[in-house]
């Protein structure tokens, strides 16, 4: 017997999915808090954003109830949970700048091959190429053997 699962991630963040977070209270407070923590976090240190945004809920009648009872974990949770959100985003923002850098990369590559191949149609030597391009000549034969 095997079980499919398909979820659906939706962003409940700033003005995202309102309709959602109006049919349901809990979501939309807790949309809220995650927002409080969030802009404080640029402000200030994590924990005191957390204890913050904690503060303003509860004076605000948002979870205030589940705060109340569940402070410290609620803290403690809030800081695991944004310091994990923000470990993926800097894992996101290092793959696409691996990516970018290997495809500037690659593009030179293919920019470099594609003119020394002009220039031994031409009829140019290794060490006149290197020297027009401004690279070596073991560069240039390194291209040579892998366009071969």
């Amino acid at each position: 017997m095997k079980l499919e699962l398909e979820a659906v991630m939706l962003n409940i963040s700033g003005n995202n999915n309102q309709k959602l977070k109006e049919a349901c209270r809990a979501l939309g407070d807790y949309a809220v808090y995650t927002d409080k923590i969030r802009k404080y976090a640029e402000e200030t240190e994590l924990e005191e954003a957390v204890e913050r945004a904690i503060r303003e809920c509860i004076q605000e009648d948002i979870l205030k109830d589940f705060l109340e009872k569940h402070r410290a974990e609620a803290k403690e949770m809030s800081i695991f949970e944004y310091d994990q959100e923000k470990h993926m985003r800097q894992e996101r923002e290092a793959a696409w700048e691996a990516g970018r850098n290997s495809g500037l990369e690659e593009g030179k590559m293919q920019t470099l091959q594609a003119l020394v191949c002009k220039k031994l149609d031409k009829g140019r030597s290794i060490a006149e190429i290197a020297a027009d391009l401004e690279e070596t000549e073991e560069c240039i034969r390194k291209i040579i053997d892998e366009i071969k």
